[in-house]
C-alpha cells in the first residue's frame, strides 16, 4: 500500500504545531496503525529526519496508551478498536490519513502526537480507589453479589482511561471516564462505605482539571474503544445527587 500521511508536528507544548506530510509506500495491510508508523519513523531516521514521537505501551488493546486522533475520529471511530488494534486494511491503497493528539485543553500537547494525561491520574488519586484492611483475602463468596451489580460493574471497569472520550467531546468533557469509575465501585459493596465522598471528590478533581460539561452529544460513547455505555453518566449523576441530599 501506498499512503499519504499528515501528521501533526510540534515540537513542545510551547511551540507552534502544524502538520507534515509524508508519503509511506509499502505498507503491509496486515500491519497495526502502530506498525505503520513504526516504518515510517524508521525511514525517516534513515533520511536523518526527527521521527514523529507517539504513545504507546501494551500494543493489545489494554493500557490506553495509543491515543490518536484519525482522520478526524478518536482510535480512528472503529467500534470496540483502540489504534493499536486498528490494521491498514481497514484503509484502502492510495489514501490520504490525516492524524493528530487528542484535542482537549485538559490534555495539552507534549510533543507530537504525545499529550500530557495525567489530569486522569489525578482524578483517580481523588476517589478511584476503596480502602481496606490488610490482613487474609476474604472467601470469594463471603460476600454475594447479585448478578446485575456484578456486570453492571464489569462493563464500568472496562474503562482503560485512554482519554477519547474527552478527546471526541465538543466540550472537552471526561464525564464518561469519571462515571465508569465512580459506576464501577459503586456497584460493588467494597465501594459503599466511601461512595459519597468518592462521586463528590471525583467530579470537583474534573472540574478543576479544566474539562468541560457533559451536554449529551453521546460523542463519547460513540468513539469509546471499550464500547462504555452513558447509561453509566445517569449512574454519577443520581451517586452526586444523592451524595449531595445526604451531605456525605
Amino acid at each position: 500500500m501506498d499512503l499519504t500521511l499528515r501528521v501533526w508536528r510540534q515540537k513542545d507544548g510551547q511551540s507552534t504545531g502544524r502538520i507534515e506530510t509524508y508519503q509511506v509506500s509499502g505498507i503491509i495491510p496486515d500491519m497495526s496503525f502502530l506498525e505503520m508508523l513504526d516504518v515510517t519513523n524508521e525511514r525517516l531516521i534513515e533520511e536523518g529526519k526527527e521521527p514523529i514521537a507517539f504513545d504507546h505501551d501494551c500494543r493489545e488493546g489494554i493500557c490506553g496508551m495509543c491515543s490518536l486522533v484519525i482522520n478526524g475520529k478518536a482510535h480512528g471511530g472503529f467500534s470496540g478498536t483502540t489504534t493499536c488494534q486498528l490494521h491498514m486494511r481497514k484503509f484502502n491503497d492510495g489514501d490520504t490519513i490525516t492524524v493528530e493528539p487528542w484535542r482537549a485543553s485538559a490534555f495539552p500537547v507534549l510533543k507530537d502526537l504525545v499529550v500530557d494525561r495525567t489530569s486522569f491520574d489525578r482524578i483517580i488519586q481523588a476517589g478511584g480507589f476503596i480502602s481496606a484492611n490488610t490482613g487474609g483475602a476474604p472467601d470469594g463468596n463471603a460476600v454475594p453479589i447479585p448478578k446485575p451489580d456484578a456486570d453492571a460493574a464489569m462493563d464500568a471497569a472496562a474503562c482503560i482511561g485512554c482519554g477519547a472520550c474527552a478527546a471526541s467531546c465538543p466540550n472537552g468533557s471526561a464525564m464518561l471516564f469519571v462515571a465508569a469509575k465512580v459506576s464501577h465501585l459503586a456497584h460493588l459493596p467494597q465501594g459503599l462505605p466511601e461512595r459519597g465522598q468518592r462521586v463528590l471528590d471525583m467530579v470537583a478533581k474534573m472540574d478543576e482539571e479544566g474539562f468541560g460539561n457533559c451536554t449529551n452529544h453521546a460523542e463519547c460513547e460513540a468513539m469509546c474503544p471499550k464500547d462504555i455505555s452513558i447509561s453509566h453518566i445517569a449512574k454519577m449523576n443520581r451517586e452526586f445527587i444523592r451524595a449531595t441530599v445526604r451531605g456525605d
